[in-house]
């Protein structure tokens, strides 16, 4: 049935990105220089990122165009990417809920990351970078990164959180393929890896000690420049080709969701699913019924009990101060094998939001996360990437009190990854080994 998968073309990909600081209700709170504790200059960010890409997170532009180069190579790693209707787990939940999940697991690297990494490295190569620094936590990113880095010819160096390269070791083989060197971070390749190895030589490393590394590299080399995955307004703005294609989907099928699921970490694939339908409703275009939900772990419950506050993005201090929910940038979170979802702050777009109202936020423990995702997986046939379990165990709840209340809910959730890279956490589960 046509409801079931819903499919675009090449040609009816978006042309444009959607930026939503064009149509927050309040004015974002400007990044501080770290120095001055005054609002950043663009000039100030010349050192690590592309002049295209510094404007791009500075403007109040609702739409920026995606460049030819751009829009083929997302045709060339999956794009675009099916919407589709889960009628199996609604009867396997007895619901009277709708279930659709934007599948971006069908990316060539298994997730949404492309989507920010190609026109990243895209804009670094037009400006003459030839090497660009990254932190990575699960290796999703990471491994766009580098596989971005081979379509453009460019250098990729990899800080992959420690925990996460010690429990995902094919996920260095794939990155290394793809022709990027990949370290353990903290690592012995920088002052501040070192310092932290010397604390504490099994260091187990998070996403805030691996962008402190990978800044610290780019800031002290020639030609080289510095990724971000997650969070800063520009990777966010990528990543709407996820919710311009929804809403072309949607629009196919004469469906409007009355609700928003997806998991965050830093935000890029919850922002980049939900913003395009969210700045719809901050223009009263559509009703504010709507309701938009982050998920995230317990055991990095940034939004649902961070403060919001200005802080550092690594955890070294090298980054500007961001206003934002965190829960300080010395934070160390538990080694949960959602890897993405391990870090202290949020991006501030969604942090504003969030603060305002327009987004609600649940956090969820590991245990409860992988049931939903075995669940997913026997009756949709799908294995989920840990960070998706999250969206699913949400997902599965508003259906559930469908069930109780009658109501016949749209429920849209963003299918951000596989799980093919996550066996030995589905292992772990299986054998009752997993803790919370």
């Amino acid at each position: 049935m046509k409801e079931t998968k819903v499919l675009l073309d090449i040609d009816e990909m978006p042309r444009k990105w959607y930026n939503i600081l064009s149509d927050v209700p309040e004015q974002l709170p400007p990044p501080l220089n770290p120095a001055t504790k005054e609002p950043i200059k663009p000039q100030d960010l010349e050192v690590i990122f592309p002049k295209e890409l510094i404007r791009q997170e500075m403007t109040q532009e609702r739409y920026i165009r995606i460049p030819e180069e751009v829009r083929e190579a997302y045709f060339q790693v999956g794009r675009p990417t099916p919407l589709y209707r889960a009628r199996r787990l609604e009867r396997y939940l007895n619901t009277p809920a709708k279930i659709y999940y934007k599948r971006e697991d069908v990316s060539f690297t298994g997730s949404h990351k492309p989507n920010a990494a190609i026109p990243q490295v895209y804009y670094n190569a037009k400006e003459g970078i030839e090497k660009i620094t990254t932190e990575t936590g699960a290796g999703q990113w990471g491994t766009a990164l580098s596989l971005a880095g081979a379509l453009f010819d460019i250098k990729v160096q990899v800080f992959m959180v420690g925990i996460s390269f010690r429990q995902k070791p094919y996920r260095k083989i794939i990155m290394e393929l793809y022709g990027a060197n990949v370290v353990s971070s903290p690592s012995n390749l920088t002052e501040y890896g070192k310092k932290m190895l010397a604390e504490n030589p099994e260091h187990p490393g998070s996403l805030g000690i691996a962008i402190s590394e990978a800044i610290e590299i780019a800031a002290g080399s020639e030609n080289t420049n510095y990724s971000l995955g997650s969070v800063l307004n520009h990777v966010l703005l990528h990543q709407t080709i996820i919710g311009q294609e929804l809403l072309l989907q949607l629009e196919m099928i004469d469906t409007t969701p009355d609700v928003m699921i997806g998991c965050v970490g830093g935000g890029s694939n919850f922002s980049g699913f939900a913003y395009p339908l969210l700045g719809k409703q901050l223009r009263g275009e559509i009703d504010d019924n709507i309701e938009f939900l982050g998920v995230e772990p317990e055991s990095c419950p940034t939004l649902t009990e961070g403060k919001y506050e200005y802080d550092f993005g690594d955890t070294a201090g090298m980054t500007p101060l961001l206003k934002m929910y965190t829960l300080g940038h010395d934070f160390v979170p538990s080694p949960i094998h959602a890897g993405g979802l391990r870090y202290h702050g949020d991006a501030p777009s969604l942090c504003l939001l969030h603060k305002l109202g327009k987004i609600d936020a649940v956090a969820y423990n590991q245990l409860e996360t992988f049931e939903a995702g075995k669940i997913f997986s026997r009756v949709e046939g799908i294995v989920p990437a840990p960070e998706t379990n999250h969206a699913i165990k949400a997902a599965i709840d508003k259906a559930r009190e469908c069930k109780k209340t009658g109501e016949e809910k749209v429920i849209v959730f963003n299918f951000s990854g596989n799980g093919f890279m996550d066996l030995q956490g589905y292992s772990d589960y299986l054998e009752g080994k997993l803790k919370v």
